[in-house]
C-alpha cells in the first residue's frame, strides 16, 4: 500500500548463502550471480550471511573470495548488503570486542559492495525517488548461553529518511517487523531458510521466538508488507526438504 501502483521496479534478492565446499562452492556462487543478472533487476540485495554456518564442510570458502564473485552481481541500481547473525559470530575479533568493524562488512565494503548497518541510502530510478534502508543485526555477539546483544536500531535506520518517499528496509532476522511501522511500504527478510525442512507449509523448526509466523513467503500484517526468502545455503545442518534454495524476484508497481 506504502509503494505507488505505477512505480515499476525489479528487485533480486540474495541471502543466506553461506559459502564452504562442497555445497556452497565458489563455482556454485558464481551460477547463483549469472542467474541473478540474467533476470535484470533494477537493484539486487544480499541480506547477510555469507560466511559457513556449520562444520561439515570440506573447505572454507574466505569472505575475500565470496565478495569477489558476488561484485560480479550488476544492476542499474547497483548490489547493496547488509550482514547476518553468522557474519558477526564467526569474526573472532569482532566477537571479543563485543563491537564492530565487521570483517565481513570491511571486506564487502572493499569489493565495492555498500554495507548498511542502520543506515541507508535514497535511490531514484526513472526519474522516481525512493529509500532503501538496512537495519544492522539483533544478534551480531554471543553473550551467553542464548543471550544476545544486537547492533541495530530500528528509530536510527528510519530517521534517516527525510521525505516523503516510499521506503524499502533489509533485515536479516524476520522478527524485527513487528516493530516496523507503516511508513515502510515493503521489508525483507532472510535468516530463517524457510526452517530448512517445511512440510505441508509448516517448518517444525525456525530461528525466531515467533515460529512460523515470520517462517517464509509473503507475511501480511496491519497492512505492512514482509518478505521472508527461503535463501541459498544451509546452517546448523547441511539439509534442506520442502524449501528449495531460492534467488527471490520482487516486482512492484503494476
Amino acid at each position: 500500500p506504502g509503494w505507488p501502483s505505477d512505480f515499476k521496479l525489479r528487485i533480486a534478492v540474495l541471502t543466506d548463502i553461506h559459502a564452504g565446499e562442497p555445497y556452497m562452492s565458489l563455482k556454485r556462487i558464481e551460477r547463483i550471480v549469472e542467474t541473478t543478472n540474467a533476470l535484470k533487476p533494477d537493484l539486487t540485495l544480499l541480506l547477510g550471511d555469507f560466511s559457513t554456518g556449520h562444520r561439515m564442510i570440506t573447505r572454507q570458502v574466505p569472505i575475500k573470495d565470496t565478495a569477489s564473485v558476488c561484485a560480479g552481481l550488476t544492476a542499474p541500481l547497483g548490489r547493496h548488503a547488509i550482514l547476518g547473525n553468522h557474519d558477526w559470530w564467526d569474526d573472532r575479533a569482532a566477537q571479543k570486542r563485543q563491537s564492530g568493524p565487521s570483517l565481513y562488512g570491511d571486506t564487502l565494503k572493499a569489493a565495492g559492495i555498500p554495507v548498511y548497518e542502520n543506515d541507508g541510502v535514497r535511490l531514484e530510478h526513472n526519474g522516481r525517488p525512493f529509500w532503501l534502508l538496512g537495519l544492522g543485526d539483533q544478534v551480531a555477539f554471543i553473550r551467553g548461553r542464548g543471550r544476545f546483544k544486537g547492533v541495530d536500531d530500528l528509530d536510527g535506520t528510519l530517521a534517516k529518511v527525510t521525505d516523503d518517499a516510499p521506503v524499502i528496509l533489509m533485515i536479516h532476522e524476520p522478527d524485527a517487523f513487528v516493530k516496523v511501522p507503516k511508513r515502510v511500504s515493503l521489508t525483507l527478510a532472510g535468516h530463517t531458510h524457510g526452517g530448512q525442512v517445511r512440510l505441508f507449509g509448516y517448518s517444525p523448526v525456525v530461528p525466531s521466538i515467533y515460529g512460523n509466523r515470520f517462517a517464509y513467503g509473503h507475511v501480511v500484517e496491519d497492512d505492512r508488507h514482509l518478505i521472508v526468502s527461503g535463501g541459498l545455503g544451509c546452517s546448523i545442518l547441511p539439509v534442506r526438504f520442502g524449501v528449495p534454495p531460492e534467488i527471490v524476484l520482487i516486482e512492484l508497481g503494476s
